[in-house]
C-alpha cells in the first residue's frame, strides 16, 4: 500500500505564488485520491516501488491504475519541484541551460510558451537526455517520463487545480509567477548529475 507523503513544507510556505487554501485542496483532497485509487486496485496484490507499478501498468496498457499511480508520483516530484527558500541555478546546471536555451531567460520563455499552449490537462517539464542536454516538454493527463530516455528535473502542474484558486484561467500567470519563485534548482542539479550517471536519480518516497 502507497502513503500520501506531507508536503515538504508548510501548507503556507508558497504564498503570495501559491496559496495555502491552493495547497490544501490540491494535496489533501486531488493528490491523496490518486493515492487511493491506487492501492484500491492493488488491493490483495504484490506491489514494487511506485515507479515499478508506473512502468509494468503502462507496458500492460493498465489504463486506470497507471492514470492514478502515475499522477500520485507527478504530484509528489511537483512539490518537491517546488521550494519556499528562492534561489538561482548554478555551476553544470546554469551550464546546460545556457547551452540549450541561450539562459535562464531562454528557459523561462521556453517552459512557459510550452506550458500555456498546452491543450488539456497535463505537466510541462525540464528534463535532461543521457548526455545532459536538456529539453522542455509536455505530457498529457497522467503521462510522465518514467520508462524514457528523459530524466526529470522539474514539473509543473498544468491542470487548472493547480492554479484556478489563485489565477483563474491564467495559465500563462501562474507558470510566470512559478517560474521566478518556485523552482527547486537544487533538485534540478541532482538529477540532472544522476541524467549523467554520476548519483542516485529521485525516487518517490
Amino acid at each position: 500500500m502507497f502513503t500520501l507523503p506531507d508536503l515538504p513544507y508548510g501548507y503556507d510556505a508558497l504564498q503570495p505564488t501559491m496559496s495555502a487554501e491552493t495547497l490544501h485542496l490540491h494535496h489533501d483532497k486531488h493528490h491523496a485520491r490518486y493515492f487511493a485509487v491506487t492501492n484500491e486496485i492493488l488491493a490483495g496484490k504484490t506491489a514494487g516501488s511506485l515507479e515499478d507499478v508506473i512502468v509494468k501498468a503502462a507496458q500492460a496498457g493498465e489504463k486506470k491504475l497507471f492514470n492514478n499511480a502515475a499522477q500520485a508520483w507527478n504530484h509528489t516530484f511537483f512539490w518537491h519541484s517546488m521550494t519556499p527558500a528562492k534561489a538561482a541555478p548554478a555551476g553544470p546546471l546554469l551550464a546546460a541551460i545556457t547551452a540549450a536555451f541561450g539562459g535562464l531567460e531562454g528557459l523561462k520563455t521556453k517552459f512557459v510558451d510550452e506550458g500555456s499552449a498546452h491543450f488539456g490537462s497535463g505537466w510541462v517539464w525540464l528534463a535532461a537526455a543521457k548526455d545532459g542536454a536538456l529539453s522542455v516538454v509536455q505530457s498529457h493527463d497522467g503521462e510522465n517520463l518514467l520508462g524514457k530516455d528523459l530524466t526529470p528535473l522539474l514539473v509543473c502542474d498544468l491542470w487548472e487545480h493547480a492554479y484556478y484558486v489563485d489565477y483563474r484561467n491564467d495559465r500563462a500567470a501562474f507558470l510566470k509567477a512559478w517560474f521566478d519563485a518556485l523552482p527547486n534548482w537544487a533538485l534540478a542539479q541532482s538529477q540532472l548529475a544522476a541524467a549523467k550517471g554520476q548519483g542516485p536519480l529521485w525516487t518517490h518516497p
